[in-house]
């Protein structure tokens, strides 16, 4: 089963603050809903209560152990990340791990792609996704975007895919 990541950090490696993404870039958030309509979403409960609904075209998958934890309409619950593996394999092809911080990080040594933006700005924030090492994956830019009216922030768009040597069994 392909396994993807898919986030956008600062240059300082900051994803959020106070639960929520502290940028406003329409055009990255258009890219994330084009790279993930179809396909499984796997987040942990704190990405999810930036939300705290159905991301529409999807399967949501939420990764919490508190059972009474309210989840949306349509929205999956899971103990750990391998069990959210096993729900999205059961019902679709191509599945995404979208945060947080945590997850990323322990979903990296499965995956086979990583769609990274990096916003080209330090940005004040809470939490902070590691300073993953691309260095044997396969790396090439799919889109600069400069600031605008709309984007305070100019980005860049990275798809890493690891080398055949690199992916774990």
């Amino acid at each position: 089963m392909p396994l993807a990541l898919i986030y956008a950090r600062s240059e300082n490696y900051c994803i959020g603050l106070d639960g929520a993404l502290p940028w406003e870039l329409p055009d990255e958030f258009n890219h994330f809903s084009a790279a993930t309509m179809g396909a499984a979403v796997i987040m942990g409960r704190k990405t999810y209560e930036d939300h705290c609904s159905e991301l529409p075209g999807r399967l949501n998958i939420v990764i919490t152990r508190q059972k009474d934890f309210p989840l949306a309409p349509g929205v999956i619950r899971a103990n750990s990340l391998q069990d959210a593996l096993v729900l999205a394999e059961q019902k679709l092809h191509q599945v995404f791990v979208i945060g947080g911080a945590n997850v990323l990080r322990d979903a990296l040594p499965l995956a086979d792609t990583v769609y990274e933006t990096v916003i080209h700005a330090e940005l004040q924030g809470d939490t902070f996704v590691d300073a993953f090492d691309f260095g044997n994956w396969s790396s090439e830019l799919i889109k600069k975007h400069l600031a605008d009216t709309q984007h305070l922030s100019a980005f860049s768009i990275y798809r890493h895919r690891r080398s055949i040597q690199e992916r774990k069994c």
